[in-house]
């Protein structure tokens, strides 16, 4: 997978040298540091992530962010979410996969999600990325999806805001017709906000009209996680 996270590969680096530099937690077994390990990384990521998101968390990173469970638990969901990325990863290459605590955010910019200008339909090789999407969806039943929609800067904000949200909509309903359950998503449009380009060139503003997701573990994956981790 090309964009697993290196912050949350350097925080489980951080976290494991500095519990396993204990001479406590060298009489552990596996299971015990994994808890231990795990719950940190889960209170790191929280704390640096949450202060650069300010108060509450905006987009598909804070929602993933704010599903973090840590601790053992934590540890089974997170390799599950590995297997999931690296297939998205490979059922859309030009998809930006991040694995980041123990979720994934999937940001789909217009060479994969397209719309036509001022509409909230999508393009038929938008219908044909998606469709890449669904097979992998349905592997995974246990996860919740937030789809949040976002435009780039040019026309008025709540004009943007509204359309923003109408796009994202259409990307949940059509994947709902594909036979993923409706209870899964959540939509969110953010509209202008959150720019991951320059909105000053053309190809800035094509990078910022994009679609997210966040991908999040389930209160059934969660309770399983628990079970299999022995709590």
């Amino acid at each position: 997978m090309k964009n697993i996270s290196v912050l949350a590969l350097a925080i489980i680096m951080i976290a494991g040298s500095v519990f396993t530099s204990c001479e406590a937690v060298k009489n552990t077994n596996k299971t015990q540091r994994g808890a231990a390990i795990g719950t940190a990384g889960g209170a790191i990521i929280g704390g640096i992530l949450g202060n650069n998101l300010g108060k509450g968390g905006k987009g598909a990173m804070g929602a993933v962010i704010g599903g973090v469970v840590g601790g053992v638990a934590g540890g089974v969901i997170g390799n599950k979410m590995d297997k999931q990325a690296r297939q998205i990863d490979q059922a859309i290459p030009g998809a930006e996969v991040k694995r980041v605590g123990e979720g994934i955010q999937l940001v789909l910019n217009e060479n994969a999600v397209r719309f036509d200008t001022n509409k909230s339909s999508l393009t038929a090789a938008a219908k044909g990325n998606l469709d890449k999407l669904v097979s992998v969806f349905n592997e995974y039943p246990d996860t919740d999806i937030t789809i949040f929609g976002y435009t780039d800067s040019t026309g008025p904000a709540d004009y943007n805001l509204k359309l923003s949200g109408e796009r994202a909509t259409s990307v949940k309903n059509y994947l709902v017709s594909k036979g993923i359950s409706s209870g899964r998503f959540m939509i969110q449009g953010m509209g202008i906000a959150d720019p991951i380009a320059d909105n000053g060139t053309v190809e800035g503003r094509s990078q910022n009209r994009r679609v997210e997701f966040a991908i999040v573990a389930n209160e059934k994956m969660k309770a399983d996680a628990e079970k299999e981790a022995g709590n």
